[in-house]
């Protein structure tokens, strides 16, 4: 990977990771490995969280494919070295709660993802990325889902 060229973003903006049964298999523990790695790299470059967390999600059956998609993070995170968090000190202390939705993401349970952040005096404090616990109907249902799950989390409480 130190040869790679760079990508400019961490996903392609029509990548849609499924199971892929056809794929060839991929060694589940270096898979594993690099997942947790990129997992515990999301805690200071949440940019990545989204990407990271659907590549989580096929851990126990990593095929060829999924392994192209962390490469693609991995490449991402070699041009974007100088990226990071910035919390600047201020008496204006309020927080920002923002959520979205993608409707029908996970083409295999046909289940939308929820995305959350928290960001406080305009510095990101909390990010949560998590695929719905029920099938929504709607764009709007996915999208009161994930508010409810923002706001939840803005009141110090787990909704699901």
């Amino acid at each position: 990977m130190l040869d790679s060229k760079e990508a400019a973003t961490p996903m392609a903006t029509n990548c849609y990771l499924d199971l892929d049964e056809e794929g060839k298999a991929v060694d589940k523990k270096m898979y594993r490995g690099m997942i947790g790695s990129l997992l515990y790299l999301t805690t200071s470059r949440p940019d990545i969280l989204h990407g990271v967390c659907l590549c989580a999600r096929f851990q126990s059956l990593a095929k060829e494919s999924h392994l192209t998609t962390v490469k693609r993070i991995l490449k991402y995170l070699k041009g974007t070295k100088n990226l990071g968090l910035r919390y600047p000190g201020g008496t204006n202390i309020f927080l920002e709660g923002y959520s979205d939705s993608n409707f029908g993401g996970c083409k295999l349970e046909r289940k939308s993802t929820s995305d959350t952040c928290h960001l406080l005096v305009s510095s990101l404090v909390s990010s949560h990325s998590k695929k719905q616990a029920c099938v929504a109907l709607s764009t709007i249902k996915a999208e009161y889902i994930a508010a409810r799950s923002c706001c939840g989390q803005s009141l110090g409480s787990r909704v699901t």
